[in-house]
């Protein structure tokens, strides 16, 4: 898959530093705030996440060092406004389990995205305390988990066919006024093998 408008995919190897850029949690949280909310100011990120503006400048400075995000139109000369350059960012997750310094990095970026999944269950609870939330939407949404048997081809492919969902139905309201922002999580981890029973001892002559 090939870096474009919306995605731009590392390579473990090559882009080992970017990689290892996002493993801060910090970082990859600025990174979705912005992807999500739009572009802000190191003062503006830092209100929103209990930082120091100093320590927002400088996380948002190492992102854009590895060009995660660029500087976005300035509403004056004051400030830097920052924003994302991609929606979203991919990597091979077989080459990310090739060493021990890969699978540190992806043991990092998975906890990540379960810290961002906390966030947004958070953020949506809070948002229904405040106004009841359109019943479509609750209707619509939601969390589950599923346990089926699969070979390494089909998971590969459930993942295939999920991204390519998600960009048809994406492209099909761009255009329409009702869509919002939805944070999509799927995760497709295999569940380790049970170990084999144990062989009933066989008895000796009485």
């Amino acid at each position: 898959m090939e870096n474009d408008d919306r995605a731009r995919v590392l390579d473990p190897e090559r882009d080992a530093d970017a990689l290892k850029a996002l493993t801060h949690p910090l970082r990859i949280r600025l990174l979705g705030m912005l992807r999500q909310d739009g572009p802000a100011t190191a003062s503006e990120l830092a209100a929103a996440t209990g930082e120091t503006s100093a320590t927002t400048s400088y996380h948002l400075r190492v992102l854009a060092k590895y060009a995660f995000i660029k500087e976005a139109e300035h509403r004056d000369g004051r400030e830097r406004r920052w924003q994302a350059v991609h929606a979203l960012t991919s990597w091979d997750s077989a080459a990310l389990a090739s060493t021990p310094a890969n699978r540190a990095v992806g043991s990092a970026l998975r906890r990540s995205q379960l810290e961002h999944l906390t966030r947004a269950v958070a953020r949506f609870e809070t948002e229904a305390e405040a106004g009841p939330t359109q019943l479509e939407w609750v209707g619509a949404g939601g969390i589950s988990d599923w346990l089926p048997r699969l070979t390494p081809e089909s998971l590969a492919e459930l993942w295939q066919t999920l991204s390519g969902k998600v960009d048809e139905l994406t492209a099909r309201d761009a255009e329409d006024p009702r869509a919002r922002q939805v944070v999509v999580f799927h995760a497709a981890l295999p569940m380790a093998q049970p170990a084999p029973a144990a062989s009933p001892a066989s008895e000796g002559p009485a």
